[in-house]
């Protein structure tokens, strides 16, 4: 099978496994991890921040940052298609007692003005907007980038309303590599940031908190209740090292397959539109005669697994264990569905 249905289905390389089986471990409930240790250290260098937390999913870390921000009765503003807000089993309302303001956006993006627009008065009918959630690159975008730019800002209003920032960065280094930029010019922008391991980097599990000491020691006390505290985590975290060290340059590749297959996409009768592909996600709309439920199952009888994203759109996701052969089989398989 080819599988496009996300960036978290690969499996670890041999090299990675390596590295896993050689790590030294400890508990890292009682912080005697050193692979999980220097995971934290180096990650936290790499963007110029105070500390680190290792988690085991990106949901876990933006929960957790959710929860250190604000207090319950708050308002958490960001996009209508945020992970935040869509994907996350409704947590910030759970776990956090938390109010979402939503806001339109072009491929999920949002900006100052709209920041500005929707914090709320200082009025006891209304809850306390404290927080700003950003995600990028953006998934239901189709892996949309924000312009460094637009983020500063964002920023600008936080800082003159008293709002924290917090970028959920699932697929950052998606990001970075599109653009050229520097992680540690989002660790000046943000007062956290959720890195994730397990999706374009192809380690096995793991996500990582980033804020200063105070955030993380907090932090640390939420991820326990919420029963993130692992014991000899160190082999998870090995392979995050590896992949820092090793996949990142490497998703220009993923990159580069992702426009072929929106390029393929866009000479298909029954594609009605492709969203600009920026990253490695592609997200096709079908002309109105046809369901994302058809298309999926014409792929899979050819052996290609891809997912429903919304009424007529279905998502492509490149990936470390997607390599040209496989564009070259994807390809040809979907030019030969009849419509």
């Amino acid at each position: 099978m080819i599988d496009l249905r996300s960036d978290t289905i690969t499996k670890p390389t041999p090299e990675m496994l390596q590295a896993m089986m050689s790590a030294e471990v400890g508990d890292d409930v009682f912080g005697d991890d050193p692979t999980v240790n220097a995971l934290q250290e180096k990650v936290s260098s790499l963007f110029g921040m105070e500390a680190a937390l290792y988690c085991p999913s990106g949901t876990m870390t933006n929960q957790i940052a959710m929860r250190i921000h604000t207090r319950p009765q708050d308002e958490v503003i960001c996009h209508k298609y945020s992970h935040v807000y869509l994907y996350e089993g409704g947590g910030m309302m759970y776990n956090s007692m938390l109010s979402p303001k939503l806001l339109e956006g072009d491929r999920g993006m949002i900006s100052g003005e709209q920041v500005a627009e929707s914090i709320n008065p200082d009025d006891i009918h209304f809850p306390k907007s404290s927080l700003v959630v950003l995600e990028n690159t953006m998934n239901k975008g189709g892996g949309a980038v924000y312009e460094l730019e637009d983020i500063q800002e964002i920023r600008k209003v936080c800082d003159e309303k008293h709002l924290k920032l917090h970028l959920d960065g699932a697929r950052f280094f998606n990001a970075i590599v599109k653009t050229g930029e520097n992680p540690a010019d989002y660790g000046q922008l943000f007062d956290t940031i959720s890195i994730c391991f397990s999706k374009g980097l192809g380690a096995p599990v793991g996500s990582v908190l980033l804020g200063t000491n105070d955030q993380i020691k907090e932090a640390k006390r939420v991820r326990k209740v919420f029963g993130g505290g692992m014991r000899q985590a160190g082999y998870l975290a090995a392979a995050c090292i590896y992949a820092l060290d090793n996949n990142v340059k490497r998703l220009a590749d993923d990159h580069n397959r992702a426009i072929e297959i929106g390029k393929c996409l866009e000479e298909l009768s029954f594609i009605d539109e492709v969203m600009p592909v920026d990253t490695n996600i592609v997200i096709g709309k079908l002309i109105n005669e046809k369901s994302e439920k058809w298309l999926l199952e014409e792929l899979e009888k050819s052996g290609i697994l891809a997912v429903g994203f919304g009424k007529g759109l279905v998502r492509f996701v490149t990936h470390l264990d997607f390599n040209d052969k496989d564009l070259d089989q994807f390809t040809t398989a979907i030019r030969m569905i009849k419509d």
